[in-house]
């Protein structure tokens, strides 16, 4: 099957819109357990449901123009981006809904194992990464595919076109100092 998403993707990028039609039944249920991975870590009254963020997402995925699709690492990656953007633009209008309270929590536990303080605030990890993005692009990638995503170190360096050393250099580092960032 994972050879059959990614010939449909590339289909999709020559312009088969059938072939966008046949790939949601076929990544329906990858998408679900990312949706529910991601939603595990929010607090337990969140209001948002995996179904509603799969599919936010696949609207949002499906309206992506111009992107010429290698694989499905690639897919499932930038699916992770965007369920990532819903939960943080979810948690702003909560918040500013409550005035100024009621930030989602998000566990990095599973993640690497920070330590001391395995919950932290979506919207503070989401600053922390898009201040690392500034200033390292290639490190912020890795850990939004690898957290967020949920690849593999191979499916990592695939995406990226980097080697394996490489993605494992850059996600030890990016977990540093997201850790540094986040317990100041």
């Amino acid at each position: 099957m994972p050879n059959e998403i990614s010939q449909l993707l590339l289909n999709w990028s020559d312009g088969d819109v059938a072939a966008r039609e046949r790939l949601l039944p076929l990544v329906y249920d990858e998408l679900r357990k990312l949706a529910r991975k991601y939603l595990s870590r929010e607090r337990a009254d969140h209001t948002l449901q995996p179904t509603a963020l799969v599919h936010e997402a696949y609207l949002r995925l499906v309206d992506q123009q111009h992107v010429s699709w290698q694989n499905r690492a690639q897919f499932f990656g930038l699916a992770a981006t965007l369920m990532r953007n819903i939960l943080v633009d979810h948690a702003r209008r909560h918040r500013a809904e409550k005035r100024g309270g009621g930030e989602y929590e998000l566990s990095l536990s599973e993640a690497d194992r920070y330590g001391e303080q395995p919950n932290i605030k979506l919207i503070a990890l989401d600053e922390a990464l898009n201040h690392l993005a500034r200033s390292s692009p290639q490190h912020a990638q890795v850990v939004e595919l690898r957290y967020f995503g949920g690849l593999t170190i191979e499916e990592t360096a695939n995406v990226l076109g980097i080697s394996h050393a490489t993605v494992e250099r850059d996600w030890t580092f990016a977990r540093a100092w997201l850790k540094k960032e986040l317990c100041q």
